[in-house]
């Protein structure tokens, strides 16, 4: 390593103060403000009215929630790289996304649809439970190019298209960029970025922040208060959805 990448490295590092724990709070409050202008200020003359136009845009308070809660995504995708590469158990890391992902369907349901089962779209612990999928028989194909751990990985790209997850196939992609390019992180942010055109400046954003993550794991360390992150996507779409009916 040269004079140079190491001065560059250095004074990388005093920007890199961010914990993971502190990460997930971010994407937890992006999403909940995400939510928030989808679920109640769509609803409202509050949210709806405009307040300036850029260009052809016109800002509204909902337009800028919404905006808000592009960061969301991105960050909780470099988490779940993050918890693959730290994980003791991946095969039980993967088994709590899938039961939150079951958990979380009712209330998904409820605030999108009013009904207790639907099947037009399902929530987002589905696309990070494909999304790890697809990162695990990545990694076991790279070690060993073995083709039946390539055939699963195609089998759940296909799974996350019928089957309608939040962000789509491409949300389940965007996760297997973001791992794969881990260790590049202008090409991560690029491609990452351009998976969704529309959203590329809030993602952009949002790569300017995973960027500041210091490898810590913060102050998030038992499983119950991990858990309590998770339990929170569920809760939080009730009390939208209670909120909803009573504007």
């Amino acid at each position: 390593m040269d004079e140079s990448t190491t001065a560059s490295d250095s004074s990388l590092k005093k920007y890199r103060i961010l914990s993971g724990s502190v990460l997930k709070l971010i994407a937890l409050a992006s999403m909940i403000i995400d939510h928030v202008g989808y679920f109640i200020l769509s609803r409202t003359v509050f949210g709806m009215t405009p307040l300036f136009s850029i260009a052809s845009v016109t800002v509204t308070t909902y337009w800028i929630f919404r905006k808000i809660g592009r960061l969301a995504f991105p960050i909780y995708v470099f988490l779940l790289c993050e918890g693959f590469l730290h994980s003791r158990n991946r095969n039980r890391y993967a088994l709590s996304l899938f039961i939150f992902a079951l958990i979380s369907e009712i209330p998904w349901n409820i605030v999108h649809s009013g009904r207790l089962f639907m099947i037009s779209s399902q929530n987002v612990f589905f696309t990070l439970f494909m999304g790890l999928l697809v990162i695990m028989f990545s990694e076991r194909f790279n070690d060993t190019h073995e083709i039946k751990y390539l055939l699963p990985l195609l089998a759940v790209f296909a799974a996350a298209y019928f089957l309608k997850a939040d962000y789509g196939i491409r949300g389940v992609g965007f996760a297997l960029i973001v791992y794969l390019l881990r260790n590049r992180k202008v090409e991560q942010a690029l491609a990452g970025s351009s998976v969704y055109v529309n959203n590329a400046p809030a993602y952009l954003i949002s790569f300017l922040i995973i960027n500041m993550y210091n490898g810590k794991r913060g102050f998030i360390q038992s499983k119950a208060l991990k858990y309590l992150f998770y339990a929170v996507y569920p809760l939080h779409l009730l009390l939208l959805w209670y909120l909803g009916k009573h504007l």
